[in-house]
């Protein structure tokens, strides 16, 4: 099987986020960076499981600058075989979508996978435009994924219950928690991750359609507030008269 892995960088969740340039840029000052826990716990890992079990190659696909390589290598130390960086900046998800589907679109890939969303933006959008641009099925939020000669068989969580899904190969799917288990890279995967091949590609001319105007923290929390269980009725009260919730 010829599988691709669309990975993405995001900060450490323990990041304290700030912002610069009038609240229009991240501040990336003293951030650390991980590969997307959606891309690699469940999208890259269910990938390396179907390339041991049927045989074929993992190839991981990145659109971003020289400065992501390290979480690149990674991802290329759990057990990918190669891995591609896109030159550009990914600040528009169309942009991204854009750039893979045509990166892919001559490579005849089986399957390409892509994490439910990422954690910084939790926008949920490049694996269905990437689908969209190459013609090819899409299936969302996918919790397992089972593949049998040309054909796949997959869950996905729906209000209520679960969706059990076929369609043929080759297809986009988006990876949820459930459709693996994550990996920690091994010594030896470390030092093989050093030698194996990653290639730069040149973004082609294409323009953004969306731009960042501002961005803004959440409100900060307040203190909480506890009642006595033998007192409902206050609790009732601050609900309906100060959180105005009921």
């Amino acid at each position: 099987m010829k599988l691709l892995v669309c990975i993405s960088k995001v900060p450490d969740t323990t990041t304290k986020i700030t912002f610069t340039d009038n609240n229009t840029k991240f501040n990336e000052t003293g951030v650390q960076y991980i590969v997307n826990p959606y891309d690699e716990w469940y999208a890259l890992v269910r990938a390396l499981e179907l390339k041991e079990t049927m045989g074929g190659t993992v190839t991981i696909v990145t659109v971003g600058t020289a400065a992501d390589e390290a979480v690149i290598r990674k991802a290329l130390a759990i057990g990918a075989d190669e891995a591609v960086r896109i030159d550009a900046n990914p600040d528009d998800a169309l942009f991204v979508a854009r750039q893979i589907a045509a990166y892919a679109k001559d490579k005849a890939f089986d399957i390409i996978f892509t994490g439910k969303e990422t954690i910084d933006y939790n926008g949920s959008q490049v694996g269905g435009m990437i689908a969209e641009l190459l013609d090819l099925p899409f299936i969302s939020l996918a919790s397992k994924l089972d593949v049998n000669g040309s054909e796949a068989t997959l869950e996905t969580d729906i209000p209520g219950g679960m969706q059990v899904v076929t369609v043929n190969l080759p297809f986009v799917v988006s990876a949820a928690k459930g459709m693996a288990e994550a990996r920690i890279p091994n010594m030896r995967g470390i030092m093989a991750a050093r030698t194996k091949p990653l290639t730069v590609v040149s973004a082609f001319d294409d323009k953004r359609f969306t731009a960042i105007k501002s961005y803004s923290l959440p409100p900060e929390k307040k203190g909480c507030k506890y009642i006595s269980a033998d007192n409902p009725a206050e609790l009732i009260d601050l609900l309906h008269n100060e959180a105005k919730v009921i």
